[in-house]
């Protein structure tokens, strides 16, 4: 006689079944951004952060956003002839040698026709046996004998040695083979999440108009600017732990040309593409590049004193700065009463639109630029953007030394 179930243990499964029950919306977190854009590149990432901080779940939902079947390795468990193949014998390994029989999780991933996720957990507790091992499937995407399809993308995650079981630091070959990301937990979104909701964020939608436009801007951007600083084309650091994270390199910034065309292509907010750029080639080379870009994309001095009531006024304010100080610079090289009013002009026009203390700045260095032999400015009595500038009245005055 069957035993009848048990009703305490049917409503214990429907608690379970409803506290899992949670739904997503999308965020606005730019380190998701960064991971959603590596991943769509079809770039490897490894994410870093302490354990228990949703690393696991962030790739969970992401693989349900892009449509794709999501297998996850925890590297720490596995021996290298698990990633390098076990050898079979055929009937005549002479004349068709020993085959690498690939793991159950690879066959899965090659049996996709849509592709897979292939998600590497506690890759730093992985002895370095078992990272060099990872070099080919990461590098190569070979499991064995096993060839995953091209449309398999690649996920890490690690822990900082300090806080890692039997913690390693990443070996330099593969460390530089990711594009490497901290992962935060934010107290706003572990309430969202515990709530019910957890955010996600979805890859950049693409516009196909602007395909062949975006990969001539990123050549251009990653060309000029390792012409402008060859010394950053390679630069192996000399610690163990920082060869273990993100560094420049050819490999990465043939990465960083891909991030940059992907973020020109979809629009990507420019502090996710900032912080994707520097887990390709580290901090410091990404901050040079993005000011290098800054400048690249401002406009020609000569344009705005030019076109001084229609210039497009920048949004940001280091951008505001920049452009002022660029036309200050080519009044300086060549001074005349017309441009340096021209240039006043200029000030005017942004103070119309920006805060006043970041015109004053630009505006003391034109006023010393003002030669003594030169009439009182009266124009400047008609621009209403400086009227509350300190010092503006003085310079409609005669000079004593002109007398």
């Amino acid at each position: 006689m069957v035993n009848p179930v048990n009703p305490s243990q049917q409503y214990a499964s429907e608690l379970i079944r409803l506290l899992q029950d949670t739904r997503t919306k999308p965020g606005s977190d730019p380190y998701l951004s960064a991971l959603a854009l590596a991943v769509q590149a079809d770039l490897p990432v490894l994410l870093w952060g302490a354990p228990g901080i949703g690393k696991t779940a962030t790739l969970e939902r992401l693989a349900v956003d892009l449509g794709l079947r999501l297998e996850t390795v925890v590297a720490s468990v596995h021996d290298p002839t698990d990633f390098n193949g076990l050898p079979i014998l055929g009937t005549d390994p002479a004349r068709d040698g020993v085959p690498m029989a690939p793991p159950d999780w690879a066959v899965r991933l090659r049996q996709q026709n849509t592709g897979g996720l292939l998600f590497l957990d506690e890759l730093s507790s992985a002895t370095p046996a078992v990272q060099a091992a990872l070099l080919r499937v990461v590098l190569e995407r070979r499991v064995g004998s096993l060839a995953l399809p091209a449309s398999v993308r690649i996920v890490a995650a690690a822990n900082p040695p300090d806080s890692a079981a039997n913690g390693w630091s990443l070996t330099a070959p593969l460390a530089n083979r990711f594009v490497h990301l901290p992962w935060r937990h934010d107290p706003s979104t572990v309430v969202s999440g515990l709530g019910g909701c957890w955010p996600h964020s979805l890859p950049p939608r693409l516009q196909g108009d602007q395909l062949k436009a975006a990969v001539a801007r990123a050549r251009r951007a990653v060309t000029g600017f390792l012409t402008a600083r060859p010394d950053y084309t390679h630069r192996l650091p000399k610690d163990d732990a920082r060869r273990g994270g993100a560094w420049p390199s050819p490999r990465t910034w043939d990465m960083a040309l891909r991030l940059l065309a992907f973020g020109y292509a979809g629009a990507v907010e420019h502090e996710a593409l900032a912080i994707a750029l520097r887990g390709a080639v580290g901090d410091g080379a990404a901050l040079e590049l993005l000011a290098y870009l800054d400048r690249e994309d401002l406009p020609d001095p000569e344009d705005v004193l030019r076109q001084w009531g229609t210039f497009v006024v920048p949004e940001r304010g280091d951008r505001v700065q920049a452009v002022l100080q660029s036309v200050v610079d080519a009044v300086t090289r060549q001074l005349t009463p017309e441009r340096w009013i021209t240039a006043w002009r200029v000030l005017d026009r942004v103070a119309g639109s920006a805060p006043i203390d970041i015109v004053a700045g630009s505006a003391g260095q034109l006023a010393v630029l003002r030669d003594p032999q030169w009439p009182a400015p009266v124009e400047l009595t008609q621009m209403r953007g400086l009227a509350d500038l300190p010092g503006i009245l003085e310079l409609t005055r005669p000079q004593e030394s002109a007398a």
